[in-house]
């Protein structure tokens, strides 16, 4: 992109705004995340992350990318694997607690979830030791791999699952961080970042409801990971339970394929459970089954 263009400066936001020839940061954007967002990574304070008893170690928050992982554990456990049994610790990113060092050690790149793996499935010759997993996406594979479970053993199962599984990690920062930002994080509204990012959203939309016409779930027939990973954003959505009256705005109850999926999934125990996990008005930490009783959920 070059300055020099048919745009009259005088119309864009704010008016005769240019970019300068090197970008510098000197001063917070605004909304809702202004506070913590840097251009730079690393820990920013000593903070040694907390350790139950399980041998899975998890740090999250509740938001989409939080809640695929929770949901997993909860199916495994659901599924009958005793041996996925985790604890769950609330990772306030508002307070900038996944820059703790501690949390920084097990994703560098102060994202959440986080987990770390006690009792990992380690090849022969390998050193001991736990395994540090980071990205949502990583995680969900890591796990299924591990447990031998939602994700086909078969050569066009698998495929399409994975397809499908990175199709949300690349789909999603255009949903999140592109229309759920400036839809509703903004600190003020730009028609034209709206405008894009709700054609896309949209677009996405159809390209879920005419594959989920086809098949009930994602990969076919099986419920595997990557309906995990793309419900908690896009199943969601289709329930109006994101980013406000952000459904309406989008027209979500067209996309009939994507809402009768949504609302399958949505019904699933394992995902109610997983739903509530690190959320400040649900579970905010989860040690064991017992813990969704005594909160209430």
């Amino acid at each position: 992109m070059t300055k020099d263009n048919n745009f009259p400066p005088e119309k864009n936001q704010p008016a005769g705004y240019m970019p300068p020839t090197v970008w510098t940061w000197e001063r917070e954007s605004g909304g809702v995340f202004a506070g913590i967002n840097r251009p730079t990574a690393g820990a920013r304070h000593e903070a040694e992350l907390p350790a139950g008893v399980h041998p899975h170690q998890l740090y999250s928050l509740g938001t989409p990318n939080g809640m695929k992982v929770s949901i997993l554990f909860e199916e495994l456990l659901e599924a009958g694997h005793a041996e996925a049994e985790y604890d769950a610790w609330l990772i306030d990113i508002g307070q900038g607690d996944q820059f703790g060092s501690g949390f920084v050690e097990v994703n560098p790149n102060s994202k959440i979830p986080a987990l770390v793996d006690r009792q990992p499935k380690l090849s022969s010759g390998e050193p001991p030791g736990p395994v540090r997993v980071f990205e949502s996406g990583s995680i969900l594979l890591y796990l299924a791999e591990k447990f031998g479970a939602f994700l086909p053993q078969d050569l066009r199962g698998r495929t399409a699952t994975l397809n499908w599984l990175m199709w949300q990690m690349g789909s999603a920062p255009f949903l999140g961080g592109g229309f759920g930002h400036f839809y509703s994080y903004a600190p003020i509204k730009i028609e034209y970042a709206i405008d894009r990012f709700a054609m896309e959203a949209k677009r996405q939309l159809d390209v879920l409801d005419r594959h989920l016409a086809t098949a009930p779930f994602m990969a076919g027939d099986s419920y595997t990971i990557a309906d995990m990973a793309i419900w908690p954003w896009y199943g969601r959505l289709a329930l109006h339970q994101i980013y406000d009256d952000a459904g309406t705005f989008l027209s979500v109850d067209d996309y009939r394929h994507v809402r009768r999926w949504a609302e399958g999934i949505g019904e699933r125990p394992a995902v109610r459970r997983g739903t509530l996990v690190n959320r400040k008005d649900g579970l905010k930490e989860r040690h064991g089954p017992s813990d969704f009783e005594k909160s209430g959920n």
